[in-house]
């Protein structure tokens, strides 16, 4: 239900990004396409800021975004007792499953 949900969200986002001819680029596309990583292309880099803009606020994708650039404080991230990292490390490891579900 969560992936059915989550699909008709991304359709809805990416159609009324292209009706309403919105080009610029979310912060964790333009994250994804400044890494420097060999796999990024915009096409994997738009879908990862499609399922970004279903599954998390601004707040949310701003730190994620960061992630990017700084890959191990996914790590400090996770070891993290403070309780509302725990959830956003849950929430964070959703969203890496969504994007390995809809952008591969």
């Amino acid at each position: 239900m969560k992936n059915l949900i989550l699909g008709a969200s991304l359709m809805a986002a990416s159609t009324l990004m292209t009706s309403s001819g919105v080009l610029a680029a979310g912060k964790i596309e333009r994250a994804c396409l400044n890494a420097d990583r060999t796999g990024a292309t915009r096409q994997l880099c738009g879908c990862v800021q499609d399922v970004a803009e279903a599954m998390l606020n601004r707040s949310e994708q701003k730190r994620v975004a960061k992630y990017f650039d700084e890959p191990h404080q996914t790590q400090v991230l996770r070891q993290s007792d403070r309780r509302t990292d725990e959830r956003f490390w849950e929430k964070y490891k959703q969203f890496g499953e969504a994007v390995g579900t809809y952008c591969s």
